[in-house]
């Protein structure tokens, strides 16, 4: 199995963790907060994170492995491959191209009204001066908060996925992924409450940018 095959599973727990420790209220297939409650439980995450392994368990064979990757392949291919007629031509390239481009802008006005809602805090429908002076003091103590530390050695995503790989057999079974799921809850979870709460959620997204930019400098410092 290769380091890419590896990554299609490291990028699913990558993706279910991620989502759990950052959901917010409103819906999509990302989001585990499956009440709209504002917190998530243990029971939410698991739901989540079963249907985000029915998803990513292209053959359904119950692990994730080389085969998925293979078949998730080839459903892309065919979603490219709009006629059919198995070949993908520039103008069929071009048109996957813009649809992407199409979700990608879609998911950014989605964070830029989150941010909005963030520095809104008094939910008044405006910035003040203090709320952008309050923003600004907040990302600088969480900059120099990311100065501290040892960098760590491979990234996130392939991380985890040697965490949850538990027998050493370069795939993911489903226990190995629900095992994941329900260690990355328990980190985010620092008050043992049973819930993440929304102070929590942002605290493993900080945390997150914290390990990300010691990894970009541990890169950086290798090269």
């Amino acid at each position: 199995m290769t380091k890419l095959t590896l990554t299609l599973s490291a990028a699913a727990l990558a993706l279910a963790g991620a989502s759990i420790a950052t959901a917010h209220n409103h819906g999509g297939k990302h989001n585990p907060d499956l009440d709209g409650d504002g917190v998530v439980t243990l029971d939410e995450a698991s739901a989540h994170g079963a249907q985000m392994f029915e998803r990513m368990d292209a053959n359904g064979d119950g692990v994730l492995d080389a085969a998925d990757r293979a078949e998730h392949q080839a459903q892309r291919f065919a979603k490219m491959d709009a006629n059919g007629d198995g070949e993908v031509t520039q103008a069929e390239m071009q048109a996957a191209r813009d649809a992407r481009k199409d979700k990608l802008a879609e998911r950014r006005e989605g964070r830029g009204d989150a941010m909005f809602a963030r520095l809104d805090t008094d939910g008044s429908g405006g910035i003040s001066q203090e709320e952008f002076a309050a923003a600004r003091e907040a990302r600088g103590e969480r900059g120099s908060m990311g100065m501290r530390g040892k960098a760590g050695g491979r990234s996130g995503a392939m991380a985890m996925m040697a965490r949850a790989d538990t027998d050493g057999d370069r795939a993911v079974s489903r226990a190995e992924f629900d095992a994941a799921v329900e260690a990355r809850f328990a980190r985010a979870d620092t008050d043992g409450s049973g819930t993440i709460t929304a102070e929590e959620r942002e605290a493993a997204k900080e945390a997150r940018k914290e390990r990300k930019g010691e990894r970009r400098m541990e890169r950086r410092g290798s090269n």
